[in-house]
């Protein structure tokens, strides 16, 4: 089980070991993507053994104080910090546990698209945008914008954008599906409560040179330049720089229009078609599965996965765990993780018949 590697000390350790010496190798770089590669691995080795070392330290710390200091003012609250240190780093190794899909350790690309509800629904998808930008900033991880499209009266229509990070695929695939919104409407003059929805997509990042069957025909594209309607600046509005990509055999449309160049544009909207066929091809497999097993296809737009209530009471509810909080603000802020943990936890459990 790939559980009982993350907390194997010696493995990870012999591991590390084997990895560190492959990199100092002369001929390391003569590969530079199985070079790249063993990087990745090492970066990741490297973070779960500081954390499995962390954490012993934390624990040996707290046995140490209780052992000699224990009659000494503060003393107990040292142990338990030390403890509460430990059980956070076995968290986070725990959770890193959950991850055996294909894809869960790849970055992410996130799009949000307003739905049913007119301008509170692009209000919607920008208010989740930057909860989701929150999220992964808390995280330490990166993100870039890569297209968004503003709606007429306030909002988005659509964004996409990139989370990179460990893992960070594997934690935000749960965010796939429809979000819910109730409040009282700061749009409507007569102050009613409207219910708006938006749609989340999350797909892993592809990045070329990866060992994965997706092969894209440059016949089967039909590349289109158009001018940038970015945050503003000399550049925008003055150069065609920004790039569509409609994939024929598909009709799979993706755009970039947020860095400088066209080749950097184009070089960000094909890592997006390049995932989003992925996708497909990983659709088509779970949709044959489901029909051998004779399993009821989900309509996910009409699949709501969780709902976000500010009147008249505060709750946030994953109608898939039934975890709630009455403390939205934080939730929209950022804090995902009341959320996201319960339901990596119940993705391991086994299913009952």
């Amino acid at each position: 089980m790939r559980s009982r590697s993350v907390f194997d000390y010696a493995g990870k350790a012999r591991q590390l070991a084997e990895l560190e010496r492959k990199s100092r190798s002369e001929d390391f770089w003569s590969d530079p993507q199985a070079a790249q590669e063993v990087m990745k691995s090492l970066a990741g080795v490297r973070e779960d053994v500081a954390k499995i070392d962390s954490a012993q330290r934390a624990l040996s710390d707290a046995e140490e104080i209780s052992r000699l200091l224990s009659d000494e003012p503060g003393a107990d609250a040292e142990i338990d910090a030390n403890i509460a240190r430990a059980t956070c780093e076995i968290d986070l190794l725990e959770i890193a546990a959950t991850f055996e899909g294909e894809f869960d350790d790849h970055n992410a690309i996130v799009s949000i698209f307003a739905g049913a509800g007119g301008v509170d629904a692009a209000d919607w998808t920008q208010m989740l945008a930057r909860m989701y930008l929150r999220w992964a900033e808390s995280k330490g991880f990166s993100t870039q914008i890569a297209d968004e499209s503003p709606a007429e009266e306030a909002g988005l229509k659509s964004i996409t954008f990139f989370v990179r990070g460990k893992n960070a695929y594997g934690l935000l695939e749960s965010e796939r599906g429809v979000h819910r919104l109730v409040r009282i409407s700061p749009f409507d003059a007569a102050h009613r409560r409207h219910t708006s929805f938006a749609s989340v997509d999350v797909i892993p990042e592809v990045e070329a040179g990866e060992s994965v069957d997706v092969e894209i025909n440059p016949e089967d594209l039909r590349i289109e330049t158009f001018k940038s309607g970015g945050a503003g600046g000399q550049y925008v509005n003055k150069t065609e720089s920004a790039i569509r990509i409609i994939h024929l055999p598909t009709n799979i449309i993706v755009a970039c229009q947020q860095e400088r160049s066209q080749i950097q544009n184009r070089e960000v909207a094909m890592n997006i078609l390049r995932a989003k066929l992925l996708q497909r091809q990983m659709q088509e497999r779970e949709n044959k599965l489901s029909e051998l097993r004779g399993d009821r296809k989900a309509n996910e737009w009409g699949s709501q996965i969780r709902s976000y209530v500010l009147n008249p009471y505060n709750l946030v509810k994953d109608h898939r765990t039934n975890v709630e909080t009455g403390n939205t603000q934080a939730v929209l802020d950022g804090d995902l993780d009341t959320f996201t943990w319960p339901y990596l936890q119940s993705r391991r459990l086994p299913s009952v018949s």
